[in-house]
Order: structure tokens, then C-alpha cells, then sequence
């Protein structure tokens, strides 16, 4: 069962900027048609004048209605989740990035998927709130298992987002993919 075909992927920062920075963003809609959600706060985040690039391909992509980005609305609940997670968390839990934080909130609100991957980060949120989550490594597992690309393929995209510091959870894809089959 492919998850992907009924909910809503609700991008942060870190694992959306793993494809954009290594122009393989591509991928995303062939993935998801239709299901590739961008929080604000995470396209706020993909503004910044250093990367304008970024905002540039993501621009591309919403012109093409392939992704949509997603405002919070303040009186909204999925805004109460954002506010506790980056501004007044239960006590042991830890505030996180507003991209992060937005993700989770829509995924909880629209019974969506988390992309991300930073676990350390969030993994509490998502168990504590019962979601499904993505990271690149997944995305490009799903690609390979599609036949959308070869695992050297997979191993020349790897290397490319390590080398812009993606922390990707192996060394290579075919690494990735031993661990996870």
C-alpha cells in the first residue's frame, strides 16, 4: 500500500532543500502528483536573498501547479499545535525549527505525512501525534522501487546532497538501501 496516493506530503526545509539544491525536485511530482504541500513558514524559510535559486525552482513548481504552499491560519488549531511547538512545549519536550514544526501541524490537522529528516528533532511529535513520516532516504527508495531511478543513479544523487551537508543516515544510497531492505 503506497501511502502516498491518498495523503498530503507536508514538506520541511531540510528534506525539500535535499532535492532542490541538487536540481532533483523533479522527482517530487512524479512521486506525489497532486500531494506535495510546502508550509509557509518553510517557503519563508527558502526566501532567504543567499538561496534565492531555491525560492526561484520552488516558484517553477507552484506556477506549474505541481506543489502548493500552505499558510497557518493564527485562529486555527493547526495553529495551536505550531505555537506549542515552537513556543511553549509540554514539559520534556523541546521547541523546534518553524518548519518543522508547520509541517507537523498540517500533517496533524490533514492527516498528512511528514517529509522530513530530522528525526532526532521531531520524532517525538510524531509518535506522540501518531504520523507518518518521509525522509529523503524514503523519497529515493520510492524512486529507485518505481524504476524512476537506477541505484547508481540513486548513489550520484546521495553523494551530490552530502556533499551541500545533507545528513542523509548512510554514507551511499546503496548503503541506505541495504539497511532498509
Amino acid at each position: 500500500m503506497m501511502t502516498s496516493q491518498t495523503n498530503k506530503i507536508f514538506f520541511d526545509t531540510d528534506c525539500l532543500s535535499a532535492f532542490l539544491w541538487v536540481n532533483n525536485e523533479s522527482l517530487l511530482p512524479i512521486l506525489y502528483p497532486g500531494k506535495i504541500v510546502i508550509p509557509e513558514q518553510v517557503y519563508v524559510e527558502l526566501s532567504n536573498p543567499r538561496v534565492s535559486h531555491l525560492k526561484n525552482r520552488i516558484d517553477e513548481l507552484v506556477k506549474a501547479k505541481k506543489v502548493t504552499i500552505q499558510e497557518i491560519d493564527i485562529s486555527s488549531d493547526e495553529y495551536q499545535i505550531y505555537y506549542k511547538l515552537t513556543e511553549a512545549p509540554d514539559p520534556g519536550h523541546k521547541i523546534i525549527g518553524n518548519g518543522e514544526a508547520a509541517s507537523i501541524a498540517l500533517a496533524k490537522q490533514y492527516n498528512g505525512i511528514v517529509a522530513s529528516n530530522n528525526l532526532k528533532d521531531i520524532q517525538v511529535y510524531i509518535a506522540e501525534f501518531n504520523l507518518q513520516y518521509k525522509t529523503t532516504g524514503d523519497i529515493l527508495v520510492e524512486a529507485y522501487n518505481l524504476k524512476l531511478i537506477t541505484e547508481e543513479e540513486g548513489n550520484s544523487i546521495w553523494e551530490q546532497m552530502i556533499n551541500r551537508r545533507r545528513k542523509l543516515g548512510a554514507n551511499t544510497f546503496s548503503e541506505y538501501l541495504k539497511n532498509k531492505g
